[in-house]
């Protein structure tokens, strides 16, 4: 009578650095625009997202200075609904995987 065999079992890994990278979270950004004034950036930061004032204001002034802010990052569904709500707002925003 003949034995069973069994074939070796392979573990999925990934292959390559980016693959080990996939779950990285997603971040949505805030850029900045000719229209919308400091105080209503501000504003939309708190309305929207529930932060204090103090953290409104440094996330509104990183994109008055420096062009763009990091201001939610998360699953990439969570980050497209951010987006939205801040075209909703009037705001430019746009998301991409964090680094």
């Amino acid at each position: 009578m003949g034995g069973v065999s069994v074939a070796p079992v392979e573990l999925d890994r990934p292959e390559s650095a980016e693959e080990l990278r996939t779950d990285r979270p997603w971040i949505t950004l805030v850029w900045n625009d000719p229209i919308n004034l400091m105080s209503y950036v501000t504003f939309v930061f708190q309305q929207y997202f529930g932060y204090p004032k103090e953290k409104a204001e440094r996330l509104m002034l990183d994109v008055h200075h420096r062009g763009r802010a990091v201001v939610s990052s998360g699953t990439r569904e969570e980050m497209e609904r951010d987006v939205a709500a801040m075209h909703g707002y009037g705001l430019w925003a746009t998301l991409q995987k964090d680094d």
